[in-house]
């Protein structure tokens, strides 16, 4: 949906989930998931995805994971910035957790796909009512999972 960030955040509980690019396995395996979560549950907060790449990029790849939902282009990854996100190490791409998270995330069903965007950025979850963070997941490596089906628990 076209139009301004505080236009989208409609002063309920959303949860803002920041995305690495769209050829990570891991960036599939969340849309997924939370698609998968948020259809079971209708206590769960509503989805804003932000993503590194172009708006054409990101209506292909939510076409195919999660049609409907909503997402924001931030190519200049001003608003990953604003959040404090930033690019990953070396562990934090390619150690343990992530050798491990690849294996879960392929049994799902997920594939790697052709890289884009900036491949060294880390994901960020936060639950907002805006303007405050009710919570966040900070990620310990590019494939480290917050327990999303416990979200709703941390809306007052």
């Amino acid at each position: 949906m076209p139009g301004r960030l505080r236009d989208q955040l409609d002063g309920c509980p959303q949860l803002l989930v920041f995305l690495r690019h769209f050829g990570c396995v891991f960036c599939r395996e969340t849309v997924a998931d939370l698609r998968a979560i948020a259809e079971d549950n209708p206590y769960f907060p509503p989805v804003l995805f932000f993503f590194i790449g172009s708006p054409t990029e990101g209506r292909a790849f939510m076409r195919r994971y999660w049609p409907g939902a909503r997402a924001v282009a931030d190519p200049d990854k001003r608003i990953y910035a604003a959040f404090g996100m930033e690019r990953g190490n070396l562990l934090q791409m390619f150690g343990p957790g992530v050798w491990a998270g690849n294996r879960r995330a392929r049994a799902k069903g997920n594939t790697q796909g052709k890289r884009s965007g900036d491949i060294w950025m880390m994901p960020g979850c936060f639950l907002v009512e805006s303007p405050r963070v009710l919570w966040a997941h900070e990620y310990a490596h590019a494939a480290d999972r917050p327990d999303f089906a416990s979200i709703p628990d941390q809306i007052p």
